[in-house]
């Protein structure tokens, strides 16, 4: 698919604002804001799952954890309504970030309500570019995230959130979850969500 010169500018402008991500990781020797390298992770995601997506999926995506570090999970309650509340204030704080930006890159209105529609994760199982998006957030937890956050938890969590993940997903999505490439730890742990 083309690439619009809006969308590379409205990609430059979502990672400079993740660049200030005080949290840093490291990935094949190099150190990224987290959010940055969160944001390119999608965005290669996609591009491997769904070629032929949408330009505003493709923003969505990229702008899915935008400016995440500013609204931290400890502003609220650690208990699963505190957990429910900071999901639902995140998705309207992501939709209003991209938003400010894609108006200055120049975006029309029509665009920038289908990116916060999408960000804000409505119609999930029935719009199918929600669903590609919550498929391609799945799928990079699983490739890059789930074996650090299965380290830190009970193997009965961890099932669980597994669980959950694979509901979410599509057919497509399970079926691009199990090419993944998963340690045999990951693996076992899928084996054990699914049985």
């Amino acid at each position: 698919m083309a690439t619009s010169n809006k969308l590379l500018k409205a990609f430059e402008l979502f990672d400079l604002a993740n660049s200030k991500d005080p949290n840093k990781e490291l990935f094949m020797g190099r150190e990224y804001p987290k959010e940055v390298l969160y944001a390119i992770r999608m965005t290669e995601k996609l591009n491997e799952f769904a070629p032929d997506a949408s330009e505003v999926l493709r923003l969505t995506v990229r702008a899915q954890h935008i400016c995440r570090w500013e609204i931290p999970r400890e502003s609220y309650e650690i208990n699963r309504t505190g957990y429910l509340k900071w999901r639902q204030y995140l998705k309207k704080f992501h939709a209003e970030k991209a938003s400010e930006i894609l108006e200055k890159v120049g975006y029309d209105s029509e665009t920038i309500g289908k990116v916060k529609f999408l960000l804000e994760k409505k119609q999930l199982k029935r719009n199918a570019e929600t669903q590609t998006l919550e498929d391609v957030i799945c799928l990079v937890f699983l490739e890059f995230y789930f074996e650090p956050f299965a380290r830190e938890h009970p193997e009965e969590k961890v099932v669980d959130i597994l669980q959950k993940t694979w509901r979410k997903m599509s057919k497509k999505g399970q079926e691009a979850a199990l090419k993944l490439p998963l340690s045999q730890t990951s693996k076992e742990f899928v084996e054990k969500a699914l049985s």
